[in-house]
């Protein structure tokens, strides 16, 4: 038995539209970076760009569980001395910029280097319903019907 090693020719991407609204960030960073890997097929390969094209639409609804809204902090660094800055996750959610609290969380949870930033650039994060890519014709993905602690419950 040989080992299946997936070509670039033999790679078929599709297009998955997801809808954030009350979906737990982690629960969701989880099953985009799964889809962004390829790991749902069958003939993914790990050294190979193999995953789909994701567009995430209501990024602003998405939401943490228990305090970590409040909680947990975002850091970066401006390159100048004492530069280090600090933003907590509901100051993103509620603020100009809510797609970067799922792209970070996706980011973090891909590995290496060239391959994750090749894999990054098939994630689209849209703040509203509206995206730019229905010519794609994307299939929606129902996560929150994949398990019941997907969402927040009462």
């Amino acid at each position: 038995m040989k080992t299946y090693s997936a070509k670039p020719a033999d790679i078929q991407k599709q297009w998955v539209l997801i809808d954030a609204e009350g979906l737990v960030v982690g629960r969701l960073a989880t099953i985009i970076a799964n889809r962004l890997r390829g790991k749902h097929k069958t003939t993914f390969t790990p050294h190979m760009d193999c995953g789909d094209n994701v567009i995430v639409v209501n990024c602003e609804k998405a939401v943490f569980t228990g305090k970590k809204a409040q909680q947990k902090t975002y850091y970066w660094h401006t390159g100048f001395p004492g530069g280090i800055k600090e933003r907590k996750a509901h100051q993103y959610l509620e603020g100009k910029h809510p797609e970067r609290v799922i792209e970070a969380a996706v980011r973090r949870m891909l590995p290496g280097e060239a391959l994750k930033r090749q894999q990054l650039t098939n994630l689209r994060i849209y703040k509203g319903e509206a995206h730019p890519h229905e010519a794609q014709n994307p299939v929606k993905l129902d996560v929150a019907a994949m398990n019941a602690k997907n969402t927040i419950r009462g």
